[in-house]
């Protein structure tokens, strides 16, 4: 229950700030241009909060019903408006500035995504290097000859330097050829050139992990079954386990690894084991019962006790990026830039049924991701919400009636036509557009549950 609300509180964050954030766009474009806003509201239905600041009298408001938001302004169509604020409504408006407050709203989201890669990249973040595991048996990554502890250089002649700087690389090439060029050194410093077959992964399409279809796996060292931290008030400490203990066998099956203990516990939860320890030179055995804790939806055990370090050096593995605040701007532009605009080329396949529909995520995958980075630090959980906020923006723009698009699509259509759209067309829009964002939102939470009883 800790866990579940704990992903809540983490989705409930992403999608509070991204609203206020599309939608405070709305309103300061608004206010530029003089028009007169009446409510600014997150979340729709019932207001459970509402109060009025400003000289205008604005209500802020919180709705019953928080997937959304939307900032309410003057406007003749929607009730009568005193003669002294007919220059103030929304209608009366010259259509350049129509255009400027719609599209304030997904700007807003880009520039979000900018300052907060702009941040990341000027402070700087911790990053696994990109080296490789042991590539799956029988996958692409096997048959190009990738080998354990290859370190990545390039993706098609683009240097990387972390793991997730492959991976995007990677999944970029990916979609635009089946074969993609990797330059890699090995642990005994000879370089080459690997080919590997991305096909796979345009046919199946990206949902999930795109990388593990290919085989390439991050690299993990052998580290030895030797206790470093134990956590207090933990199972661990219950069963008189201490730093330094070397783990030699569990229920009488012998111990290769750290990562044979942490299997043997993840699948013991609430179970009692047998462990035969190496303390001081001497072996003593002991009886440990895993935590029953819940990790997406599944029951695992845990004992509260990290690895020995093994005498491993950090700098082997880690990487820290970061540049000064020119650079790390340009950079965070480029990266908007770049995410946005594979956002729509994924969109544009998935409607030539290039890519499978099954990649749309609903609110619970939304949810399930924000809950994950949020444990994996602050830097991960950042990264997440600028990538949302960019979805959000480029899904705004798309030219469907109902969203900031459609409005878009409509106030260009009056340009050319030199007069304002027809309430009949208007009205045949936004069926229309209300039709396909149902569809849309049927397809994601058709995947949602998918996901949910696929695991």
């Amino acid at each position: 229950m800790s866990n579940f609300l704990y992903y809540l509180a983490a989705f409930a964050v992403v999608l509070g700030v991204l609203v206020v954030v599309h939608e405070f766009g709305h309103y300061l474009a608004a206010r530029w241009v003089g028009v007169k806003v009446l409510r600014f509201s997150v979340g729709f239905g019932r207001p459970l909060w509402a109060r009025r600041f400003g000289k205008d009298d604005t209500e802020w408001a919180i709705g019953a019903f928080p997937l959304g938001g939307y900032v309410k302004m003057l406007d003749e169509r929607e009730g009568e408006v005193p003669a002294s604020d007919l220059a103030r409504s929304f209608n009366r408006q010259p259509v350049q500035r129509r255009m400027a407050i719609v599209a304030a709203g997904p700007l807003a989201n880009f520039l979000l995504a900018i300052v907060v890669y702009w941040g990341l990249f000027w402070h700087g973040t911790e990053e696994f290097k990109p080296i490789l595991g042991v590539p799956v048996v029988a996958s692409p990554a096997a048959a190009a000859g990738l080998e354990n502890g290859e370190l990545v250089l390039k993706v098609a002649g683009e240097a990387v330097q972390t793991w997730q700087e492959m991976r995007w690389v990677v999944l970029q090439r990916a979609a635009e050829r089946d074969e993609v060029d990797l330059e890699v050194v090995n642990p005994r410093h000879e370089i080459a050139i690997r080919r590997l077959d991305v096909s796979s992964v345009r046919l199946a399409g990206w949902e999930g992990d795109a990388l593990d279809r290919l085989g390439l796996a991050l690299f993990r060292p052998r580290l030895p079954p030797i206790l470093g931290k134990v956590n207090a008030n933990s199972a661990a400490a219950a069963a008189d386990l201490q730093p330094g203990d070397e783990i030699l066998a569990i229920d009488d099956q012998p111990i290769g690894s750290w990562a044979d203990v942490v299997h043997s516990v993840r699948q013991s939860p609430g179970k009692a084991l047998v462990l035969d320890v190496l303390r001081g030179g001497e072996r003593i055995r002991t009886t440990v019962t895993p935590m029953a804790v819940d990790e997406r939806g599944r029951e695992i055990g845990r004992i509260g006790a990290a690895v020995s370090d093994g005498g491993l050096s950090r700098a082997e593995l880690m990487v820290t990026v970061s540049y000064g605040p020119f650079s790390a701007l340009g950079k965070a532009v480029a990266e908007t830039w770049d995410k946005s605009t594979f956002t729509l080329l994924m969109i544009g396949k998935m409607i030539t049924g290039e890519v499978s529909w099954r990649n749309i995520s609903g609110p619970v995958t939304i949810a399930d991701y924000a809950g994950q980075s949020a444990r994996l630090g602050i830097d991960y959980y950042l990264k997440f919400l600028a990538l949302v906020s960019i979805s959000l923006g480029v899904l705004n723009l798309l030219p469907i009636p109902i969203l900031d698009g459609g409005h878009l699509l409509y106030y260009l259509a009056e340009i050319i036509k030199r007069g304002p759209v027809s309430e009949k067309a208007m009205e045949i829009g936004q069926q229309i557009g209300l039709a396909l964002l149902l569809m849309l939102m049927a397809f994601a939470f058709y995947n949602d549950i998918n996901r949910l009883f696929s695991g």
